[in-house]
């Protein structure tokens, strides 16, 4: 049997992205929309769009375009979003308490299920009505719940041992926070979630931009002279 052919991760990246803009087209009530439309309204070429959505099947119609509900419906059970997700937290600490209180992943079908601290400071209060337990209770729990996902919000020196932790449980997917890169079995999936990263990412875009801006400025001033001095010679 030939096997597929391996999607990248950027494709994969983007298809949340995609989804998200359908989503909102389906509120306003948009029933269909052209890769040309798709990409004034989300910043990909047309070419990008059909080429990641053709890596599936394509879902386009020549002359047509894309029907929005089915595009959304589809990248949806691509992306396994059409099933629910047990999770646990491991960590309790503010960004623990972040990603419990966001109320998108519930909506989403990604649902916490429990919490677990090393901190008995914490052990035993409750966010979002779930009580927070003692971690050396996780291995059980996950085991008995038949938890998907482990979200881990410790510090980077705790992040190894409570991935093994939750792979030695049976865990699917862990998705770490914590300011380290993690190492899990292949039968594991891995998102590392790098928060400084991100800034610093930022930081030079923001910066590449004020070059930028500069080098405009700069090249004016010196365009305005050349004209200042030309004028001049020609008197």
């Amino acid at each position: 049997m030939k096997e597929k052919p391996k999607i990248s991760n950027a494709v994969i990246k983007r298809l949340p992205r995609y989804r998200r803009y359908l989503k909102e087209l389906k509120k306003k009530g948009v029933d269909k929309i052209s890769s040309n439309e798709f990409s004034s309204l989300i910043g990909y070429t047309a070419s990008q769009i059909r080429q990641d959505l053709n890596n599936f099947g394509g879902f386009g119609q020549q002359g047509y375009g894309y029907n929005v509900n089915g595009l959304y419906n589809e990248i949806s059970a691509i992306l396994g979003l059409d099933k629910q997700y047990k999770m646990v937290v491991v960590g309790a600490g503010n960004l623990g308490q972040a990603i419990i209180n966001y109320t998108n992943y519930y909506k989403a079908g990604f649902l916490v299920k429990g919490i677990f601290e090393v901190n008995p400071k914490l052990i035993g209060i409750s966010f979002n009505d779930i009580e927070v337990m003692d971690y050396e209770d996780l291995v059980e729990f996950v085991e008995e719940n038949a938890i998907d996902i482990g979200i881990i919000c410790t510090t980077r020196q705790s992040a190894q041992e409570v991935a093994d932790k939750l792979c030695f449980a049976g865990i699917r997917g862990i998705w770490n926070f914590a300011p380290v890169d993690i190492e899990v079995p292949d039968s594991v999936s891995l998102e590392n979630v790098h928060l400084s990263d991100s800034l610093h990412s930022l930081a030079y875009h923001m910066n590449r931009a004020n070059q930028k801006n500069e080098e405009k400025k700069i090249k004016a001033r010196t365009d305005l002279a050349q004209k200042a001095e030309t004028a001049n010679t020609e008197k």
